[in-house]
């Protein structure tokens, strides 16, 4: 990619709706393959990646494929011939988590470095740059501020193997930082860094204080709103941004087509402003809708630390999705519901998704079997009978006045499953004389240019005029390539009449010079070389947070001048109470119980302390421990027992190689 250009990425769950995504305006997708991907459930055949590659590449546009778990030393080889059939059916990156895999050998394949490697520092970015990724995904939490250090670090972007910075603008919300969260594992044996997480960060807690006090009862204290980015575009690209990230690689056809859609208009609202920059692949596209990401499923959203530390970052009261109010309750009988709308114009459906608030502020969910629009209400809306597809009785504190939202419209549903978008690029034909016959000339808006020849001779036209019409009007009929007609001159030394079976023929074959021209023009991304000597790495030492679990991944450190180098947490080196998650956010703070935010209140400062606080969840405890200097937050605990044993009686049925630092213990 181009200092100059920028990269809407976008998520696959499966190919065809990669497919969409590139159609939707993605100048580049990231779909998981068939193994090692960090979205467990999200993995796909090579031969599908394939398809996904060859749609893509008509636009220019690319394939990343995800490999970006921790591996153990029997999966390193699998993974290598992965790597080498992704390389073989045109794949344009990895990427990836694994530092013992640029060890291997792999073939010339771009490596892209994964948000898991955990990349807040510009010295842990430089360095993933020195040993030869191209581009770093970048934590989360990063300010503008410090994304622009970052850039800095990396040095002049023009400069030949310097990194492209990507960042996410929208999605779900992981609370810790990405490849730091081990409460997964721990509790259950499902490594989050192998891509199989248990999602505590979505549940329930009570919060307590050092004296068991009770602070928060049930409330989704690790539970973020959703990221969104939109209101920073300009920003992010001034402080150094150039690949634009959206998470959702277990999201529906829906919502990729809809936040692709956003973040393309936004970007090439951008793109118009400022000639100087690009999108990183061809075409423009149309829309049978209007892009919304209200309509998509969102917990709320916030632009996380983007702007400095919110205090509104949390989805606390529950991790589902509010949706949007639309009116109130009028009326409840014993088996329907009636509402007042605050728009006349909104329209429900059979199979919206509605809910509401109970007493307390749990979200309640009120599917609808049938509506029955009954006319104008009294305060100005209008009033809808709703049958619900659950029991009135079940709807716990429904009652006249509630607030109701829709989380899902069935019309939006529907309009999105049809086809929604065409993406089409530029073209300049000119028919003119060649010889005693007709040359057609195609230019694309990427400046790639094929041709055709119509030996002749030919008949001359009776009206050269009409004839020039009709051959124009027969060359725009470009069906479903790729391109569309901006121009089509008819050379006036070109008065001859061509049968439509023979034009229809030359432009065919002018369509597919051009695209053949295309595919030699497009730049296959290559592995960026590592500085020689190795850099050494920013630490010395790497503790169970480095997340090494093999030994090449051990070597590649060592080699690049770690002396100590313990074993990734899930080699159960690690038995006692260790920090299970390290995240940005802060209990304290979203409590307003934060030392820092007592500074100058009068009566208050100074008896506010970061002590610790417990988080409880059935039989679960955690232990919230404060880093106020780095402004950080530690969720402390203890591997379980019977995921230990667990992991014994799987060693021994199938023998399991990763790297550990002292002797494996004999199986009991």
């Amino acid at each position: 990619m181009l200092p100059h250009q920028l990269e809407l990425l976008s998520p696959a769950r499966d190919a065809d709706i990669g497919i969409e995504a590139v159609n939707h305006g993605a100048d580049a997708v990231y779909i998981g393959g068939p193994g090692f991907g960090a979205r467990a459930n999200a993995a796909n055949p090579v031969r599908d990646i394939e398809r996904l590659v060859r749609h893509a590449h008509r636009y220019h546009a690319r394939v990343f494929v995800t490999l970006n778990t921790i591996l153990r030393d029997d999966e390193l080889e699998p993974a290598r011939r992965l790597i080498h059939e992704l390389y073989d059916i045109g794949v344009d990156a990895l990427i990836v988590q694994d530092m013992g895999l640029l060890e291997l050998d792999l073939p010339p394949i771009q490596l892209h470095a994964s948000t898991q490697c955990d990349i807040r520092t510009p010295q842990k970015a430089r360095f993933l740059q020195d040993v030869g990724f191209s581009q770093v995904v970048l934590a989360r939490e990063l300010t503008l501020e410090q994304i622009a250090a970052v850039d800095a670090a990396l040095g002049p972007r023009a400069a030949p193997g310097r990194a492209v910075l990507e960042f996410f603008i929208h999605g779900a919300l992981c609370v810790a930082y990405s490849g730091q969260c081990y409460i997964s594992h721990a509790h259950t044996g499902r490594s989050a860094n192998r891509g199989d997480c248990s999602q505590a960060c979505r549940l329930p807690y009570e919060v307590r204080d050092a004296q068991g006090r009770i602070l928060a009862h049930d409330k989704h204290v690790l539970s973020m709103k959703d990221n969104n980015q939109s209101a920073n575009l300009r920003a992010l690209i001034d402080a150094g941004v150039r690949s634009f990230k959206i998470e959702g690689r277990y999201k529906d056809m829906g919502y990729v087509k809809n936040i692709t859609a956003h973040y393309r208009r936004l970007l090439d609202e951008i793109l118009e402003e400022r000639p100087a920059l690009a999108a990183s692949s061809s075409g423009r596209c149309t829309y049978t809708f209007t892009p919304d990401p209200d309509q998509n499923f969102n917990r709320a959203f916030t632009d996380y630390f983007v702007n400095g530390r919110q205090i509104d970052i949390g989805a606390f009261d529950s991790p589902k999705n509010p949706g949007r109010p639309i009116g109130w309750v009028v009326r409840t009988t014993a088996d329907h519901v009636e509402i007042e709308t605050h728009d006349p114009a909104t329209a429900l459906a059979n199979g919206d998704g509605l809910c509401y608030l109970d007493l307390q502020h749990n979200l309640i969910g009120l599917q609808t079997n049938r509506v029955e629009r009954l006319g104008p209400g009294a305060e100005g809306g209008m009033r809808w009978r709703i049958h619900p597809k659950d029991a009135m009785a079940s709807l716990k504190d429904l009652r006249p006045g509630t607030v109701v939202n829709r989380n899902r419209s069935m019309a939006w549903v529907r309009a999105l499953e049809r086809p929604s978008a065409e993406r089409r690029i530029d073209l300049w034909m000119r028919l003119a004389a060649h010889g005693d016959g007709l040359r057609l000339s195609l230019t694309d808006a990427d400046g790639c240019t094929g041709s055709a020849d119509l030996d002749g001779p030919l008949e001359p036209a009776r009206d050269a005029e009409v004839n020039a019409a009709r051959l124009a009007e027969g060359l725009k009929r470009l069906g479903d390539t790729v391109f569309q007609a901006v121009s089509v001159d008819v050379a006036a030394a070109a008065p001859w009449f061509v049968p439509a079976s023979r034009l229809n023929a030359l432009r065919r074959e002018a369509v597919a010079a051009l695209m053949a021209a295309r595919e030699a023009a497009r730049v296959r991304p290559v592995r960026a070389p590592a500085v020689q000597p190795p850099v050494p790495y920013p630490d010395d030492v790497l503790t169970y947070l480095g997340n090494v679990y093999n030994h090449k991944a051990r070597d590649f450190y060592a080699r690049h001048g770690v002396r100590v180098i313990a074993a990734a947490y899930e080699s159960h080196e690690e038995p006692g109470e260790v920090s299970l998650m390290i995240t940005k956010h802060c209990v304290r703070y979203s409590l307003s119980l934060c030392p820092k935010q007592a500074k100058g209140v009068t009566g208050v400062q100074g008896t506010i302390r970061a002590e610790p606080l417990v988080l409880v969840h059935g039989d679960e405890k955690l232990t919230l421990r404060f880093d106020c200097k780095p402004c950080e937050m530690h969720v402390v605990g203890r591997l379980k027992r019977h995921v230990v044993r667990e992991a014994q009686r799987q060693a021994r049925e199938a023998p399991l190689r990763f790297y550990r630092t002292r002797p494996a213990p004999t199986a009991p």
